[in-house]
């Protein structure tokens, strides 16, 4: 049965998906020019990045003690951007050594919002299996 923690996940997994398709289809010149996201400072994705992953790891969790499949994969790929996020986040602080620093593209970043916004919403149905 589907519980509300799932669809929290869902709902969650629908906006990161959309935050990162929308300015996609901007830069293809699909849709309106608020499509864009201008009102979201570059500043924060990496705080999102790293917030989002964290939310997916606790979630896969839930997924790997179920017994499904899918939660490893979940755990790899929250466990990778919620690293490259936390690093991010230290070097814009200045903490660490230099490599901390990864100039990320912008478009990088959108397709991260997608990636983590898809097996989130993914997990709504696997933490049922």
């Amino acid at each position: 049965m589907i519980e509300t923690k799932d669809i929290l996940s869902f709902i969650i997994g629908v906006i990161l998906f959309a935050v990162g398709l929308l300015p996609v289809l901007a830069k293809g010149n699909i849709g309106p020019s608020w499509f864009a996201l201008g009102f979201l400072p570059v500043q924060i994705f990496a705080y999102i990045i790293a917030i989002a992953g964290f939310y997916l790891i606790i979630e896969s969790f839930i997924e790997i003690t179920n017994s499904n499949a899918i939660g490893w994969w979940s755990f790899l790929i929250a466990g990778i951007f919620m690293i490259v996020g936390i690093l991010q986040v230290l070097s814009n602080f200045s903490i660490g050594p230099s490599w901390f620093y990864f100039n990320i593209p912008i478009l990088a970043y959108y397709v991260i919002f997608m990636v983590e916004g898809l097996f989130l919403m993914i997990a709504m149905f696997a933490m049922e299996i």
